[in-house]
């Protein structure tokens, strides 16, 4: 018996965080992956855990049988294997509430959510105490018993903390993942069941598994989003990916779908928006022209739109696009023609993979940013040194950041930390967006020459429309400074406290705009 107890606690702490993981991305593809979103998560599945191990201790205190551990294994299982379904209306009636930033049903949705994962959450909590009861024959043994026990549990859930991300969410998807957690720890519990009870036992639960199936069946294909336009979605290891046409304009959206994240349109360039404002930068040099660029970087590649426009712009020269996520790439290739003969795709973290660059770039474009998310380890002071030890003589760094109207903060703290690497730092707000262009120059620069550069490429022929315009943009749009704050440093980057809080307000005044990335 006991060692069926010990691969039961197994499977089930594996299950525990798989369900958990899961969760984040079921959660996450509507509400976003925010640490605000981590922690709800986190918080209230140990929560629910601290509720099943008080249940689960009583319960054999009361039952101390192996078949009534089983049943409640074979509730708490299939529980798990119906939340995707319950929650899918939920969540579909929330993306619907996101698009119009419908603050009250979308915060209860959220927490209706969360509260579908409270009964399978706390039934699988109540199996360590379970089985501890059960296997301890001998008091003397009792401290080696249950060690021994949390230890498989554990081990269990090490494994579950991989397998999701890594295997079954970006092969078979989050609803599948859940699917296939719950039917594995249910037939754990029939076959304890019909171990240790009787099988008339057992047939009476056989109904469980054949739920979950023809739940399975009838939401095959269903997709989670079906907003205006969806044309594909798909999930991978590290996002959810929707693509949308509009008016024959080919949209990527991740996740919580806030923002554009690329664009694409077979008969222009010009989409406004930050993607085009990452070219303009050498133009703060005095005297600079387009044939000086000669190479470029893009931290944030995600389907091209600045390649593209990069390329129109400054000819086929190389670039080195950046990409975390592969799945997007392949998105990218079909839907937004990103096939460029000079782009160079590099798969890996943005930090990384051009820290360990042995080239040195005339622009380097982060838009690794998913506002108002933003990765801390690009914020700080030993980033932007990677980024300038990259850059040629008259290069320029440029970001792109998200805000809020009237809070400043992060802008500020990224402008004050570049500024500790960087002589000149100059700012632009896009109009008509939340979205703010930060250019940090290797060299000392002036606005003034922008300007002057402006003027003489307008009487250029040979200057193309979408730099012009572009230029043009950043010129009319120019902000006289920024206010100097705190130095954000890998050791300490509290970017989190300013994230949190512009959320918090945003959802709070009712979204106002939309963020676009």
């Amino acid at each position: 018996m006991r060692r069926y107890l010990y691969f039961t606690v197994f499977i089930s702490g594996m299950t525990t965080l798989a369900a958990e993981l899961a969760a984040s991305r079921l959660i996450g593809n509507v509400f976003g992956t925010s640490n605000l979103v981590w922690a709800s998560i986190i918080g209230l599945i140990l929560i629910y855990l601290t509720l099943g191990y008080f249940l689960g201790g009583r319960w054999a205190d009361r039952w101390p049988d192996a078949a009534a551990m089983y049943r409640v294994l074979a509730w708490g299982a299939f529980t798990l294997g119906v939340v995707p379904y319950i929650a899918n209306p939920v969540l579909r009636f929330a993306a619907s509430s996101f698009e119009g930033l419908d603050v009250a049903v979308l915060l209860g949705s959220f927490a209706a959510v969360l509260i579908l994962f409270s009964a399978p959450v706390t039934l699988l909590g109540t199996i360590s105490p379970f089985a501890i009861r059960l296997s301890v024959d001998d008091p003397k043994r009792a401290g080696v018993t249950s060690g021994t026990i949390y230890a498989v549990s554990t081990l269990g859930s090490f494994i579950g903390t991989f397998i999701p991300v890594l295997i079954t969410i970006p092969t078979i998807g989050t609803r599948n993942t859940f699917l296939v957690f719950s039917l594995l720890l249910l037939f754990v519990a029939l076959a304890g069941l019909g171990k240790y009870g009787s099988r008339k036992l057992m047939l009476q639960h056989l109904w469980m598994p054949i739920m979950l199936a023809v739940l399975a069946f009838i939401s095959a294909g269903q997709s989670l989003k079906n907003n205006k336009g969806q044309i594909y979605e798909t999930e991978s290891a590290y996002n959810y990916i929707q693509v949308q046409q509009v008016n024959g304009f080919t949209m990527l959206r991740l996740n919580d779908g806030e923002g554009i994240h690329s664009i694409y349109h077979p008969d222009t360039l010009n989409y406004g928006g930050p993607w085009q404002e990452f070219l303009v930068g050498p133009y703060f040099y005095a005297n600079t022209d387009p044939s000086q660029v000669k190479r470029i970087a893009i931290v944030g590649l995600a389907a091209g739109t600045t390649a593209r426009q990069a390329t129109a712009v400054y000819g086929p020269i190389p670039i080195d696009g950046y990409e975390l996520d592969p799945k997007i790439i392949e998105v990218g290739k079909k839907y937004f023609d990103e096939n460029l003969p000079n782009l160079n795709i590099h798969i890996g973290d943005g930090r990384w993979n051009l820290e360990q660059s042995q080239f040195k770039y005339d622009i380097i474009a982060v838009d690794a940013y998913r506002p108002p998310y933003i990765p801390p380890h690009m914020t700080t002071q030993e980033f932007y040194q990677i980024c300038n030890d990259h850059l040629t003589d008259n290069g320029v760094l440029t970001i792109n950041v998200g805000s809020v109207p009237g809070d400043r903060r992060l802008i500020n703290g990224l402008a004050t930390t570049m500024a500790t690497i960087f002589p000149s730092i100059h700012v632009m707000d896009i109009p008509g967006t939340l979205n703010t262009m930060i250019f940090a120059t290797k060299q000392p620069t002036a606005p003034e020459n922008f300007a002057v550069n402006l003027t003489l490429f307008s009487r250029r022929a040979d200057i193309h429309p979408l730099l012009l315009t572009a230029m043009q943009t950043t010129f009319a749009n120019m902000k006289p400074g920024y206010e100097t704050t705190q130095v954000f440093t890998d050791d300490r980057a509290p970017i989190e406290w300013i994230v949190n809080d512009m959320v918090i307000r945003f959802a709070l005044s009712g979204g106002l705009d939309k963020l676009q990335p």
